[in-house]
């Protein structure tokens, strides 16, 4: 990190401001020189007192008080060198395998088990699909370039080569072709068919997830202990980040549909039925476009791509997390002849070789 000139520079006229103050409230002020001048150093040739005169004497550059430029003297303006990266971001880009920064416990990540966040487990399943292992780090969305979770840390190319540019979902489908591993893409002649299902996916069962696990207060344990216990062990800090996941999720929900069931003290309230109708009608389609594949895979693919990692990501965790009476789990397993069911458990196969099992991932 380093630290300029350029942050003291941007508040001279803050400061000179006050000076201004403290001018007027005296009566009287001292010639000297302005806050700016004194930031910014001293000039490469003297400057004639005539000239440093009618600087000052501008109507929008007062002169500073001595007292208050005695202050700012006190305060010189230095550069400090750049400090080293922290220890573990350094052994974040030196480990033998790329890195890939999720939403997971720390116990969760070390072992390699599929993140909660369905974000972040579509890219977590693309990567596990495309053969290229990753080392998983616990992590937030403050943590990323993008404000966003996941981003991959590539290799070194060499030890002493510069940590290398963390990637970005966008960039994930290149780096697995760059490593000559990518996955299976749709066939052309269903590419525009992959569209209108893909907004099955990221409105339907999005909203679906994001009722479920924030507002509908039978998961509120699993909101506990994924998002508000890790940020916080104060239970007033833990109340008020719930109180604003819970907001933002509502908020989410409504700007995609017409989900506003009433409003209650101005507060907007969500029809869960509504939004749990419209994810039974998109997995019975997903079911059903799938199981006029052909194959075990979508669209008719040889095999896995994208799209079924976006499957995968939401119906995994909703038999895994949410299997329960009235849960989304049993959306997913009613969903046409079980398609959708019998889909996830051969990508889990395929992406974490079963050598784990799901119970232990509870």
């Amino acid at each position: 990190m380093k630290v300029t000139g350029t942050y003291l520079l941007g508040h001279w006229d803050l400061a000179d401001r006050i000076g201004e103050f403290f001018y007027a409230a005296a009566g009287r002020g001292t010639l000297g020189p302005t806050l700016t001048s004194q930031f910014r150093g001293p000039s490469p040739t003297k400057q004639p007192q005539a000239s440093l005169a009618m600087s000052s004497a501008a109507p929008w550059r007062w002169p500073v008080p001595r007292p208050l430029q005695r202050l700012f003297d006190g305060f010189p303006l230095r550069v400090y060198e750049s400090t080293d990266l922290p220890a573990r971001a350094e052994l974040a880009t030196s480990s033998s395998l790329a890195t890939l920064f999720v939403f997971s416990s720390p116990d969760d990540a070390r072992l390699g088990n599929p993140s909660y966040n369905p974000g972040c487990l579509k890219w977590q399943t693309y990567l596990c699909l495309a053969g290229i292992p990753t080392r998983l780090l616990p992590s937030t969305n403050h943590a990323s370039l993008t404000g966003s979770l996941p981003f991959l840390l590539p290799l070194r190319t060499t030890p002493l080569a510069p940590s290398p540019t963390p990637l970005s979902p966008a960039q994930f489908i290149a780096y697995a072709q760059k490593q000559g591993r990518p996955l299976h893409d749709v066939p052309p002649a269903a590419a525009l068919r992959a569209e209108a299902f893909q907004s099955l996916i990221d409105i339907p069962l999005r909203n679906a997830w994001l009722y479920a696990l924030y507002l509908d207060k039978a998961n509120t344990h699993l909101l506990d202990k994924w998002y508000t216990a890790p940020a916080s062990s104060s239970p007033w800090i833990r109340d008020s980040l719930r109180h604003q996941l819970r907001r933002a999720a509502e908020a989410e929900i409504l700007k995609t549909g017409s989900y506003l069931s009433s409003v209650a003290a101005g507060m907007a309230l969500v029809d869960a039925g509504r939004v749990y109708q419209d994810a039974e009608e998109a997995l019975e389609a997903l079911a059903g476009v799938l199981g006029e594949s052909g194959t075990d895979w979508f669209f008719g693919a040889e095999g896995p791509g994208i799209f079924d990692c976006s499957v995968f990501a939401y119906t995994y965790l909703m038999m895994v997390f949410m299997a329960g009476e009235g849960g989304l789990g049993r959306l997913v397993k009613r969903a046409g002849r079980g398609e959708l069911e019998g889909h996830k458990e051969k990508v889990f196969r395929l992406g974490w070789r079963g050598e784990k099992e799901e119970k232990e991932l509870r």
